[in-house]
């Protein structure tokens, strides 16, 4: 008996809790969108998410701006980075990494994967050393964290600035530790494919009051850093206000009023989340041609997305793949392809960054499937996506293609 088709939309996230609505309305109501435009010393609805996600984070600032690409560039401005300067990243990530690193004029250095999907240590080791990059820009590429211990500890012997995208991995932590308290920045996104939901935006958080103070003049905050609900002292701004510019990055009341209950209801999203990644990631390894990602037992993950591997299958089978399960409503992306598709992207469509050959993690792309787990799916719905990629990769297999 044939199974049913797959009716639900991959991109329909839950609603806005009402008293986000509420909120919005009545920042609406009063005129005042802008994070500046208060009366007297109220706190604004940017002011409070700013002190609520400090909060949540375990960081002594949080900057609301207006998406996680620019909190990325912000904070590689921030950081130092000036126009020419090298900034490693990993070779799989979406374009908006590579894309935050030419836009302030530096140079990506692209860094091998492992099977796991996380950057490789060793060869970002040997590309720090032989490039003199003194930058990372950390992308935890659809919520996998490399060995987080290592990595801090060859950032200090390698003199790098880390600064970790942590737009998949909201939430996300290695030993307890949450992802983006492991460098110098953490960059976050509220877009609405992300954990929190505003449509577009960014959180940027950190310990250090220097870098905090130059990217929140950075943002666009003129003479009024002390409007932050959780920025460094005024004395942190004596000089930086007066010498860094203005980049107009602001986060909006309407947004930051969206967010905050969501964000307080983050903890039970990421326990749904995980039970609907965990259900299909057990079904699926029950094949042993489909190779998933391996968790290590530090990492504590937001599975809002799943990837698995079919290694060695042609492009022409994976376009078949890919293909077949669209037929029944499924809709998986393939990071294998030779032109970009939707979010979906790799390293050689990226022709503002300089050609780099990275056979290992080409090897990797070349079988690498992914698909999106929207709360809106119910653990039955994902047990009926599990069954018809199995029915998909198992026709491959019966055709000899696997």
């Amino acid at each position: 008996m044939a199974r049913p088709q797959f009716s639900r939309s991959f991109t329909q996230q839950p609603p806005i809790p009402e008293v986000g609505i509420e909120a919005a309305v009545a920042v609406m109501r009063s005129g005042r969108l802008h994070r500046y435009n208060v009366v007297g010393d109220e706190p604004s609805e940017v002011m409070a998410l700013e002190r609520d996600y400090a909060l949540w984070q375990g960081a002594a600032y949080c900057l609301a701006v207006a998406s996680g690409g620019q909190a990325m560039q912000i904070a590689l401005r921030a950081s130092g980075v000036v126009p020419g300067d090298l900034v490693l990243t990993n070779g799989f990530t979406l374009a908006p990494v590579p894309g935050a690193i030419a836009a302030v004029g530096a140079r990506p250095v692209l860094v091998e994967i492992t099977p796991d999907l996380v950057i490789d240590l060793d060869d970002l080791a040997i590309k720090a050393r032989n490039s003199g990059a003194r930058y990372l820009l950390l992308s935890h590429m659809r919520g996998h964290l490399c060995d987080m211990d290592r990595l801090v500890r060859l950032a200090a012997d390698l003199n790098l600035r880390v600064i970790e995208d942590c737009a998949h991995t909201m939430g996300a932590s290695w030993n307890g530790k949450r992802s983006g308290g492991f460098g110098l920045a953490g960059c976050f996104s509220t877009q609405t494919y992300k954990h929190i939901n505003s449509g577009e935006g960014g959180l940027l958080t950190s310990d250090d009051a220097v870098f905090m103070a130059r990217a929140t003049i950075l943002s666009g905050s003129y003479m009024l850093f002390h409007r932050h609900g959780a920025g460094p002292a005024t004395e942190a701004y004596d000089r930086i206000r007066l010498e860094t510019p203005n980049t107009s990055a602001r986060m909006d009341n309407v947004r930051a009023a969206l967010l905050r209950p969501q964000l307080r209801g983050l903890a039970d999203s990421i326990l749904a989340w995980n039970a609907r990644y965990d259900l299909m990631a057990e079904r699926l390894a029950r094949v042993g041609i489909i190779r998933l990602p391996q968790r290590p037992a530090a990492e504590s993950y937001v599975g809002s997305s799943i990837q698995f591997c079919l290694p060695g299958i042609s492009k022409a089978d994976a376009a078949t793949f890919v293909a077949r399960l669209a037929g029944v409503g499924v809709e998986v992306k393939w990071f294998g392809a030779d032109q970009p598709a939707g979010f979906t992207s790799d390293h050689h469509s990226w022709q503002y960054v300089a050609p780099q050959a990275l056979p290992n993690t080409d090897a990797v792309l070349a079988g690498l499937f992914d698909m999106r787990l929207p709360l809106t799916f119910s653990l039955e719905d994902c047990t009926l996506l599990a069954d018809h990629i199995l029915d998909a990769v198992a026709a491959l297999a019966a055709e000899g293609r696997l």
